[in-house]
């Protein structure tokens, strides 16, 4: 007999036979329903024409070609029908990782994109269901989500992140994700990240016999937990064993229903917890703390890349890590059928029905604004890589997502696509994200051997504070790195110089040639004292960020982050010189 779950994979099956069917037919589905709003009449006369039409008289767009008319419609004084024909639901925030403000991203309440998101999320979860089968006893998720900072626009509209959508509902049938959370709605909805991260591991560890899984958005989110974990355990045993919250715990929701939770003293858990934290290795440590867990999941790839290995070390080699689907905050555009894979063999198989897709032919060495042309789903070539472009439901035509991917293959007859790196945003750019990854792994092996220091976090920008122009690399490492050690500076020196040598070779083809031509002077690596990152995020967070939607920034292009960071360095480095700072 066939289950709700068969018929949903079914459906998504039949979805990428005929992929390209679909694709136009989505196409003309999205122009019929919004022809009438202000942003496609200024380009259309006729929302019944083909893709190619489409594409040739709408023009390729970014956020800045909507940031206006958002702003308006978020202010009230335009209406939301310049969008959409659909009612304006509230907006969503994007990451705002690079810049000091996230970007809103209208969210309409189209029937049709709940459909085709529906599909999406529904697979999403059989798959997941078809891996490990539910068990009644063993139900409970550790469940990592801050759904509160909720804020409104000058015209009414609820402002929040996109994972935090679901878990907004009030009243007597709130959302099903809460009920599958061992953390209560008070924790997943409060206002201060560090709070709600020390109440979630503490809702974790007192019900550690029913956690069937550890889940985050993102990885960066994990790890920040597990080094919260790592700072707290004593005084999280503590209250364990008492059965009392943390006086540091000052929101008064969470704190009540967390202390009646708790259910009053549990010695012997609280012994059992002591004994896995204090041991010297924390190797396998979530497999300890948490026996019954079957898997991990949350998002490994693109700049979630680098937490993988530390994220695997912590669950040790039993316990499975699996990543998540590929779904933007502007809509969902890949479902990754093989949540196994590691971040370098995951792919993602185009929804066909989930948006409008075309593909920017994407080329490291030429300006991103150069005139190119766009091909449909059909065109792609397996090998190439492509900048993402998306028609909505909801609003967006033509619009680049900033995501570059490689086409490895197909299924059936969508393709499957690997996401390599977010584009550059203009020529002035000389590296990517992905540049930037791949020379600290190098680093990273450097510092581990020779200064017995791990990389906790890292981003560059271009400077030109300076006389002459070059990139910045900020990085923090942990505590007990000999590199924050005054009395090793002229050690620290040393291996900072050689450091950057190593940079130079591996930042990319960009920035060499620019290096080559003498626009650029050597890169510079400046070490920053502990919880420099931290204070990042809290910036994030109180600019609107959702602590949900945070990942750490990669390539800064905001000059506020660049001057915190720079008041954060401990001692700095190119190959002529150092400062100690």
């Amino acid at each position: 007999m066939e289950t709700a779950d068969d018929d949903v994979l079914t459906r998504l099956e039949i979805s990428t036979r005929d992929a390209r069917r679909l694709q136009l037919e989505t196409l003309q589905s999205i122009l019929q329903h919004n022809s009438d709003t202000d942003y496609l009449k200024t380009y259309l006369r006729d929302p019944e024409i083909g893709a190619d039409s489409f594409r040739r008289l709408v023009p390729l767009s970014s956020y800045a070609d909507y940031a206006d008319l958002i702003g308006l419609i978020a202010d009230g004084i335009k209406p939301p029908s310049s969008l959409s024909s659909n009612p304006l639901l509230c907006f969503f925030l994007s990451s705002g990782t690079s810049s000091s403000k996230p970007k809103l991203v209208p969210f309409f309440d189209s029937q049709l994109a709940k459909t085709s998101s529906n599909l999406a999320h529904q697979a999403s979860s059989a798959l997941l269901r078809r891996l490990f089968p539910p068990r009644p006893s063993i139900s409970k998720i550790l469940w990592f989500l801050y759904a509160g900072n909720v804020t409104e626009t000058k015209g009414g509209f609820k402002v929040m992140a996109a994972t935090a959508y679901p878990l907004q509902g009030k009243g007597p049938n709130p959302s099903p994700l809460l009920n599958i959370c061992v953390s209560p709605q008070e924790v997943i909805l409060g206002d201060d990240i560090y709070q709600q991260t020390y109440c979630h591991l503490l809702c974790g560890l007192r019900f550690s016999s029913s956690i069937d899984a550890i889940r985050a958005p993102y990885a960066a989110g994990l790890v920040r937990a597990i080094r919260l974990l790592e700072s707290n355990w004593e005084q999280l045993c503590h209250d364990v064993e008492f059965g009392s919250v943390s006086s540091k715990i000052t929101e008064s929701p969470m704190r009540e229903i967390v202390e009646k939770l708790l259910g009053g003293p549990q010695l012997d858990l609280a012994q059992r917890t002591q004994v896995a934290c204090q041991k010297e290795s924390w190797c396998g440590i979530l497999r300890e703390l948490w026996p019954e867990m079957r898997y991990i999941a949350c998002v490994t790839t693109g700049s979630m890349e680098q937490y993988y290995p530390i994220l695997k070390y912590y669950a040790g080699e039993t316990v499975p890590l699996l990543c998540g689907d590929y779904f933007a905050s502007e809509c969902p555009v890949g479902i990754n059928l093989e949540r196994t894979c590691s971040p370098e063999n995951t792919s993602f198989v185009l929804l066909p029905t989930a948006a409008y897709f075309e593909f920017l032919p994407f080329d490291i060495e030429t300006s991103p604004y150069d005139k190119k042309e766009t091909v449909d789903i059909s065109s792609v070539e397996v090998g190439n890589l492509y900048e993402v472009v998306v028609t909505t439901y909801r609003g967006l035509y033509r619009y680049r997502l900033g995501d570059v991917v490689k086409v490895v293959g197909f299924y059936n007859s969508s393709p499957r696509i690997k996401f390599v790196t977010r584009a550059r945003r203009d020529s002035s750019e000389i590296i990517t994200e992905r540049d930037l990854m791949s020379a600290m792994e190098n680093i990273q092996l450097m510092l581990r051997d020779e200064c017995s220091g791990e990389i906790v976090e890292f981003a560059g920008c271009l400077d030109s504070d300076s006389s002459k122009r070059h990139a910045n690399i900020f990085v923090e490492v942990s505590s007990d790195c000999v590199l924050l050690q005054k009395k090793r500076l002229e050690e620290s020196i040393a291996f900072l110089r050689r450091c950057c040598s190593s940079l130079e070779e591996y930042l990319g083809i960009v920035y060499k040639l620019k290096r080559s031509n003498g626009d650029l002077a050597p890169v510079e690596i400046a070490i920053v004292n502990p919880g420099s990152f931290e204070r990042l995020l809290k910036m994030a967070v109180e600019n609107g960020v959702s602590a949900n939607q945070y990942k750490p920034p990669k390539i800064i292009r905001n000059y506020e982050i660049v001057k915190t960071l720079k008041a954060c360095i401990a001692v700095k480095a190119n190959s002529e010189a150092a400062l100690l700072h």
